[in-house]
């Protein structure tokens, strides 16, 4: 397999595909190479929109890749477009694969629209937040997979996870790739198999293309770090550990949605399974090891203060319309899921911070991450909740209610939030060196990622 051939032909893509601009690639895909290429209907999301599945090649073993599976994460569709059209017309790298090609270019689509304001640009932290849309995690694809783990018993999977639930039953793929990527970060990966003979390699797509490592904070305490920037594929147990040994509220109660589908293709195969997290904004302090002057434990700290303020905040603005909030509106779910848990959150976050091991001087890396990104993801409920009572006030404009009690109060909060949103875009703007990261750039990392891997699941099996 000739993978350098296939990542310098990647195109220069200058913005991200939308749900329907997606769905009428891949069936053009099957209209100009019909001898290779099938096209199925995988499933139908919530909203009934069909999730189509793209079957390319004849190979021995079977491969399953899907992208959005949380709906603000595109760059895996452009991995996708790109790897799909490769297979397609290449026959000797589609051969040289092994693999039967299974590649849903978007799973969640009713979320990926709510999104799709952005994906055409301008490409800034104020107009990505603005725009940004993202479910409470038991409405997450990736994490409602079903599970029974000591006390913790879900088995309420959505339409687009038993789709691809369907596929990995039906195929047993050798390897899947669940195309991911944060928002500011630096490249950092998920395995499932320990394949430390191509790490180095991994992290030199990265650095090649100009994205910093993410030697920061994990994402989870609950993270199993294997090499720099390299963590262990984890489904919802790992989780379930972390909070049973450092929160005093059971954990069954705290976990609110299902597993991975990591986990869950584990089940049914030895399935190799790769995530290769990117940014859209990325700043080298991100990679930065040297000590700076705070402890960890202090650094960890600040960010738990910081958090615990903004989100009491967003509290007391949405406790003013809460009462005007339908059930439905999807925006205000993953909020109120953080406010509900951030108790608990903090306790347990405060006691992991108790080990020794936090005395040491933070890494600038961390004081960064602790800092800044942590801001960046908070504001980004900022945001959630001003779409919510846009949301709401759409709603009482279509029923010719737009002048009452309800829509008054609605706007008012709409806009001390937009106020906020605004302000705090602007201290990250202050506040970061970032850069905006070439599309084509972010899916030539994906894309030789996931040969690389996909070829060593094939030469040599653990």
């Amino acid at each position: 397999m000739n993978i350098n051939k296939i990542v310098e032909n990647v195109p220069d893509y200058k913005v991200f595909l939308t749900v329907d601009e997606m769905d009428e690639s891949t069936l053009q895909l099957q209209r100009d190479y019909p001898e290779v290429v099938e096209v199925f209907e995988a499933g139908r999301s919530r909203e009934n929109h069909r999730i189509l599945c793209l079957k390319i090649g004849k190979g021995k073993k079977n491969a399953l890749c899907f992208a959005c599976p949380h709906p603000n994460e595109p760059i895996g569709v452009m991995t996708l477009e790109y790897l799909s059209r490769a297979l397609a017309e290449d026959d000797e790298f589609r051969e040289s694969t092994e693999y039967t090609w299974y590649i849903i270019k978007c799973v969640d689509p009713d979320g990926t629209k709510l999104n799709e304001n952005w994906f055409k640009g301008p490409f800034n932290i104020y107009n990505y937040m603005k725009n940004y849309f993202r479910p409470a995690s038991n409405k997450q694809v990736e994490w409602t997979f079903p599970i029974d783990y000591k006390k913790l018993h879900f088995n309420d999977a959505l339409p687009e996870t038993k789709a691809i639930m369907d596929i990995i039953e039906k195929t047993r793929p050798e390897f899947m790739y669940t195309l991911h990527n944060a928002g500011l970060c630096g490249a950092y990966w998920y395995i499932t198999h320990e394949y430390d003979d191509i790490y180095d390699e991994l992290r030199k797509t990265a650095l090649k293309n100009g994205v910093a490592l993410q030697l920061g904070e994990a994402e989870s305490p609950a993270c199993i770090k294997l090499s720099d920037a390299i963590y262990k594929m984890s489904g919802i147990s790992e989780e379930y550990d972390y909070l049973e040994r450092y929160s005093d509220i059971p954990p069954e109660k705290i976990c609110q949605g299902g597993t991975s589908s990591s986990d869950y293709a584990s089940r049914y195969n030895d399935c190799v399974t790769l995530m290769t997290e990117l940014p859209y904004f990325a700043d080298d302090r991100i990679s930065d090891s040297s000590p700076a002057d705070i402890t960890r434990r202090q650094s960890i700290r600040d960010k738990i203060k910081n958090t615990v303020e903004h989100y009491r905040g967003l509290d007391r603005e949405l406790s003013k319309v809460r009462k005007y909030i339908v059930p439905d509106n999807p925006f205000v779910l993953l909020v109120e899921q953080i406010i509900a848990g951030l108790d608990s959150s903090t306790d347990a976050q405060m006691k992991w911070s108790d080990n020794p091991e936090f005395e040491r001087p933070a890494k600038v890396s961390e004081v960064f991450d602790n800092e800044l990104v942590s801001k960046f993801y908070n504001s980004l409920s900022t945001s959630l909740s001003a779409r919510a009572c846009q949301y709401e006030l759409d709603r009482l404009k279509k029923e010719g209610c737009e002048d009452n009690e309800a829509s008054h109060q609605l706007q008012e909060v709409y806009e001390v939030l937009s106020k906020n949103l605004k302000n705090e875009c602007e201290y990250l703007e202050n506040k970061l060196n970032y850069k905006v990261v070439p599309i084509r750039d972010l899916v030539r990392i994906q894309i030789e990622c996931g040969l690389i891997v996909a070829s060593r699941r094939q030469k040599n099996k653990n």
